[in-house]
């Protein structure tokens, strides 16, 4: 009885631990003003052309997720530009198509990548890019 009662609170400790655990990656849909608010206050932030219907771009959702899992004490801003939806947004980045990453610091962009779904080359780009605006 004694062992039952152990492994439950085990199991209810670890759903609790699990679901309270934070990501640094916050994901918003874009919008003009919140672009515009990022750029000027000089932040690391990724724009995301997706398509909810496109593989590459769900493979890519999984990067982001594993690295705010990985990274909990940074924050990146991702601004999500529907592809099917926001057409002049997706022309305004120049994408080509869906799954194009764009990466800023305030007002430079700093990486640009179509269907890259290597956890270490977004990881690597992020990363340099924080580590960046760290020092400046």
């Amino acid at each position: 009885m004694m062992k039952s009662f152990f492994y439950v609170v085990t199991v209810v400790a670890f759903i609790i631990l699990s679901s309270t655990t934070q990501s640094a990656v916050i994901q918003e849909r874009f919008n003009e003003a919140r672009y515009t608010e990022l750029r000027e206050s000089g932040a690391v932030f990724l724009v995301d052309v997706h398509a909810t219907w496109c593989p590459v771009c769900a493979k890519q959702q999984q990067v982001l997720a594993d690295y705010g899992k990985n990274n909990p004490a940074q924050n990146l801003i991702v601004l999500v530009v529907d592809f099917d939806n926001d057409k002049a947004w997706v022309r305004h980045f120049r994408a080509p198509r869906q799954s194009t990453l764009i990466l800023y610091a305030g007002e430079e962009q700093l990486w640009f990548s179509v269907a890259e779904t290597s956890y270490d080359v977004i990881a690597g780009e992020l990363n340099k890019a924080l580590k960046k605006n760290d020092k400046g």
